[in-house]
């Protein structure tokens, strides 16, 4: 079963997030992750927990370790292994973009998903069948689950 959404890590972070400056996004990304149409990778709860960990979030290393297993066992996790690497070091150089976020785009195309969740690349970009949404543009509201 193809999981239609993919998250990047900025949105999980917001949602969690206790800084100041993130108070208006965290509803958004609260929204989002409630949802159950949603996956991501290893790269993603990786930086997840290396962001989520750091002072000006608010979470102890201890909290952010519970959350990355709490997504980890209730949602869909791809693996960046060396195919998606070697995938993404393409799409990398075809599109110009950070190996990072071409890392995000291969594993949102294993998991079947038509859609990363980010605020990270041009929002509205198609990449191959794969579109970025970014959720906190005025414009683009978060689509309803069903």
């Amino acid at each position: 079963m193809a999981i239609p959404y993919f998250l990047d890590t900025n949105i999980l972070v917001y949602a969690t997030s206790l800084a100041s400056d993130h108070q208006s996004r965290r509803e958004v990304a609260r929204t989002w992750m409630a949802r159950t149409d949603w996956g991501v990778s290893t790269q993603v709860l990786m930086e997840l927990y290396a962001q989520a960990r750091q002072p000006r979030h608010g979470l102890l290393p201890t909290a952010a370790q519970a959350l990355v297993e709490r997504i980890a066992a209730h949602r869909p996790v791809v693996p960046v292994d060396k195919d998606t690497v070697l995938e993404a070091l393409a799409l990398r150089h075809r599109h110009y973009l950070s190996h990072w976020d071409a890392a995000i785009l291969c594993a949102a195309r294993r998991m079947g998903a038509h859609t990363v969740v980010s605020e990270d690349m041009v929002p509205g970009q198609d990449y191959g069948g794969l579109r970025v949404l970014n959720p906190f543009e005025g414009a683009l509201p978060v689509p309803v689950q069903g």
